[in-house]
């Protein structure tokens, strides 16, 4: 009869030990962002930064948490969207309010298309969004200070290397 108890006792342990599951913690990673760098038109092999850059949204009334608002920079990563093979920016050259409370930095609108493609991480993490064939243009107005954009990198798959070159 002990000897019973004592393989009943250890059948339970087995499933009790076999039944428990992993954290579903995930530590894989992230949707990658698209690092856009800024280069001087008049020599196109030196970066150069935007004074003052603002960086919004198109259709948000918010900036762009991933940049430093109106600080002078030559790099950013900014966040495709997940759901749509669209994303625009309103990016402002010398970004400023005047007395009344409006920008009167440069603005100019810059458009990304791509297609999304899910890739499925693990159950932790779920899916991320990878980018593949990526475009880029600005909106053409009577002053844009944006010259010239040029795509380095159609895929984006990580944020360790630039996708995008600005000429300004």
């Amino acid at each position: 009869m002990r000897r019973l108890h004592i393989v009943i006792l250890c059948f339970i342990g087995i499933i009790a030990i076999s039944s428990c599951e992993k954290d579903d913690i995930c530590v894989e990673g992230d949707t990658p962002l698209l690092v856009i760098e800024f280069y001087n038109i008049s020599d196109t092999t030196a970066i150069k930064n935007v004074p003052t850059l603002r960086v919004v949204g198109v259709g948000q009334n918010v900036t762009v948490n991933t940049v430093a608002d109106r600080t002078a920079l030559s790099t950013i990563s900014i966040p495709l969207k997940t759901d749509v093979d669209m994303t625009s920016f309103i990016m402002i050259n010398s970004s400023a309010d005047n007395d009344e409370g409006f920008e009167t930095g440069n603005i100019d609108t810059v458009n990304f298309s791509y297609q999304r493609m899910e890739d499925f991480l693990s159950r932790g993490c779920g899916f991320i969004v990878n980018y593949d064939e990526l475009q880029a243009n600005t909106t053409i107005d009577s002053d844009n200070w944006i010259q010239d954009i040029e795509v380095t990198r159609t895929q984006v798959i990580n944020s360790d290397s630039t996708h995008v070159k600005i000429f300004h």
